[in-house]
């Protein structure tokens, strides 16, 4: 069984080895009701999978953990589980005990950490001086689809995190930064927006549709006559009747739009509909209002331009007011579409990267791309030392590890061995994706580094011409590259402890 185990493990990996790197490919993802997703993120791309296998479900739930911790190197860590896995086998089929292996694992992987610790570089950076973030956030969008205007997509991202920064206490806020998309357009229109964009558009045509220094006032009460809880039947025989009835519900919209302009209001959010009857007197009022503005819109909102949200009418004080210095409704093409932008808010900690792209899938593609750039630039905000990509790290822990492994005596050696091996494969997968021959570029570093003592020296994937990575400015985070090591030995321990899968319908 443990066999079977390893090889359900193995091809899952074995699928996610070439989309690894720059060069690598993308997978064409069908849901079972026909929705087609295309990415080259490892997380996306083994979440969409629907695993069947309790092993290869372990693989999935890894890679999910080190998108949630690092938010980047899923598919990096998926590739470095398989190839731990594939060397435990060639060591089982020797005679190693299970356990042995997954202690010579262990004591490894301390051993790559630590020599990851010593190799490690300080990247210096403050909100004037963004260059080396830039770097870092260029190394994690280069394998993505958004290639073709790396440079804006990486400058959006990294002014996205410091606009929500806090640089003293070294914390990022991620849920201040919104993403939203828009089909039609080509990426390069993509833009950060200081403020909100919200997906509505003003409810009466007739409105002003840009409004400076807006003062808004954010209700989540709906803008008719109160309903009577129990049910009542109202019979009106006369027209006098009729018409006292109506002028009751006119004076309670006059009321309503009253209340709004003594407060000082112009510009009324609500979460709930409104009749046609307060839109017009809203528009008579030259009060412009948007509709149907969702919770957590509504949340944002009231956050970046210092509002409090209302309940009811009869709350409404100039002091629960937000302030925003524009508001703008912007159309697209030819369509009805019209989004709303909210620019220059009080606190202008809340942000919205707005992406425009060809068609909805290039759209998620590039959330999910700049996704990662925000988690790995937030990363280097927390914990600024790197270590360098392009493979250069792990050949050098798989060097320090080799150097270990001769000192150790017994069974130990053999399994750190076969780690030092395991980590050679993700400079390999690098080069074999950038169309090298995978071996000689491997050895070739491998002599280099040693030679040259330089823990520097990685694949040339992009043909550049120096193999020096600090040189071409490949980047990677310190924390993520350590946890890629170390969520990867503790699931290939995990995998190696598990002798049978008892099924419920394995035992009738």
């Amino acid at each position: 069984a443990l066999k079977a185990n390893i090889m359900a493990a193995r091809s899952v990996a074995g699928t996610l080895r070439t989309s690894l790197g720059p060069k690598g490919m993308d997978k064409i993802l069908v849901s079972g009701d026909g929705e087609v997703c295309v990415s080259n993120d490892g997380a996306t791309i083994l979440e969409r999978m629907e695993v069947d296998n309790e092993i290869a479900k372990l693989l999935v739930e890894l890679s999910r953990s080190q998108d949630q911790e690092i938010g980047d190197g899923t598919t990096g860590v998926v590739v470095l589980a398989g190839a731990l896995l594939e060397q435990a086998e060639m060591l089982l089929d020797r005679g190693l005990h299970p356990r042995r292996i997954s202690d010579g694992f262990e004591i490894a992987c301390k051993i790559a950490c630590d020599n990851l610790e010593v190799i490690c570089d300080r990247v210096e950076f403050d909100a004037s001086n963004t260059s080396e973030l830039l770097e870092v956030a260029r190394t994690t969008l280069s394998s993505k689809i958004v290639t073709r205007c790396l440079d804006q997509m990486a400058q959006i991202a990294v002014d996205a995190i410091l606009a929500v920064a806090d640089l003293e206490r070294k914390d990022v806020n991620l849920d201040l930064i919104k993403m939203e998309g828009k089909v039609g357009g080509q990426m390069e229109d993509s833009q950060l927006v200081r403020g909100i964009v919200l997906d509505k558009d003003i409810s009466h045509p007739g409105m002003v549709k840009e409004i400076k220094n807006a003062k808004i006032c954010i209700l989540t009460c709906p803008f008719e006559p109160p309903k009577p809880k129990t049910k009542h039947n109202i019979q009106i025989d006369t027209v006098e009747k009729y018409q006292s009835l109506y002028q009751q519900e006119q004076a309670y919209f006059v009321d309503m739009v009253k209340k709004i302009k003594d407060a000082g209001a112009t510009l009324a959010i609500c979460q709930w509909g409104f009749d046609d009857e307060a839109n017009h007197l809203l528009m008579q009022n030259e009060l412009p209002a948007v509709r149907w503005v969702g919770g957590v819109e509504i949340e944002l909102l009231a956050i970046a331009c210092g509002a409090r949200i209302v309940p009811r009418f009869s709350e409404l004080t100039p002091d629960k007011l937000g302030t925003a210095g524009t508001v703008r409704e912007v159309s697209f093409g030819t369509t009805k579409d019209r989004m709303l932008f909210i620019e220059d808010c009080h606190n202008s900690k809340a942000v919205t990267i707005f992406v425009r792209g060809a068609n909805k899938m290039i759209i998620e593609e590039i959330k999910r791309s700049i996704h990662d750039a925000l988690c790995i630039v937030r990363n280097l905000v927390r914990d600024n030392r790197v270590v360098y990509g392009g493979g250069s790290a792990e050949i050098s822990c798989s060097l320090a590890v080799s150097e270990a492994a001769k000192k150790k005596l017994g069974v130990d050696q053999y399994a750190m061995n076969a780690f030092a091996d395991a980590l050679e494969t993700i400079p390999m997968a690098l080069a074999e994706n950038s169309g090298l021959s995978g071996i000689e570029a491997l050895a070739q570093m491998k002599t280099r580094q040693i030679q040259e003592k330089n823990p520097w020296l990685g694949v040339d994937c992009k043909q550049v011409g120096t193999c020096d990575m600090k040189q071409q400015k490949v980047l990677e985070t310190l924390h993520g590259k350590k946890q890629q090591m170390l969520l990867a030995t503790q699931v290939v321990k995990m995998i190696l402890k598990i002798d049978d899968v008892i099924a419920p319908s394995g035992y009738q």
